[in-house]
């Protein structure tokens, strides 16, 4: 039997635990105001805290590779667990490693996060298309045949993202449309929702740009960027149904102690609850 695919666990997911994404990304200066120390140690029970406290509640948590792969394999090792933990306590995991690259080399990142055979194995991963959406297929083709989701970059927070996502292609469309349309194009028929995603910052106030992929849309920026549950219909509009706001300091800044990361989760779910039902 084919795997159920990702777009549909995400909706159940969404579903019964609430539209909310916390990432796990162990800065430097988080560590320290956790009274953890900036090496191995402080890594490890840092994540683990927060995958015991949020792994059984929320829909997705979304560790953030580059913080993990600075402490070399010993932080890979890490990394893997809790991928391996949150996904037993019933979280969606979705791999940040905003990988983008051609042929075999996207193959072997596919194989990294989109194989379940690799100690990475995620329920998505988040991909860069700016060599291309073709440049893609591997990975695009990876998640269709194991169950798993791909979030593509579509219109981030940065603002020097501009220069590339608003640029104008041949036919007039900004190039952050014609990934879009892409995208739109791989959903195409998927019921209840596609697997292919795309991230478009909450930050943003009006996206500009037609947002109806019939696939998740990650929203980061929620909390510490400044943006607020409030804001998510003015900037989706009709597709805010579909939006997995996300949110990282807002939560973890709540740490070390797990009763306050997980009051910190269940304030920011229900108030996107709210803004999404208002809107």
């Amino acid at each position: 039997m084919s795997p159920e695919p990702f777009g549909a666990r995400l909706r159940r997911a969404m579903d019964t635990r609430g539209p909310l994404c916390v990432g796990i990304d162990p800065h430097s200066s988080l560590l320290t105001s956790w009274g953890l120390a900036d090496d191995i140690v402080g890594l490890e029970r840092f994540t683990r805290t927060v995958v015991e406290a949020l792994a059984d509640r929320v829909a997705v948590l979304k560790p953030q590779s580059a913080f993990f792969e600075r402490f070399g394999s010993r932080g890979i090792a890490v990394l893997e667990k809790a991928v391996e933990e949150a996904r037993a306590a019933g979280a969606l995991v979705l791999m940040d490693a905003k990988r983008g690259d051609i042929g075999s080399t996207m193959g072997a990142y596919a194989a990294t996060y989109l194989d379940p055979a690799s100690p990475l194995f995620s329920d998505a991963v988040t991909v860069s298309p700016y060599l291309g959406f073709g440049s893609l297929r591997p990975a695009l083709d990876a998640a269709a045949a194991s169950g798993a989701g791909v979030f593509v970059l579509a219109l981030t927070s940065n603002p020097e993202g501009a220069e590339v996502q608003r640029a104008t292609a041949a036919d007039g469309r900004s190039l952050a449309q014609l990934m879009l349309d892409h995208m739109a194009a791989e959903n195409a028929g998927a019921s209840p929702l596609g697997s292919v995603g795309a991230v478009v910052g909450a930050t943003l106030g009006d996206a500009g740009a037609d947002l109806a992929i019939n696939g998740p849309l990650l929203a980061p920026g929620i909390g510490a960027q400044g943006a607020t549950p409030a804001d998510l219909p003015g900037v989706f509009g009709d597709a805010v149904g579909n939006v997995v706001p996300s949110v990282s300091r807002g939560v973890l800044s709540r740490g070390p102690d797990a009763a306050g990361l997980r009051a910190a989760a269940e304030r920011f779910a229900d108030e996107i609850r709210a803004a999404v039902s208002d809107g």
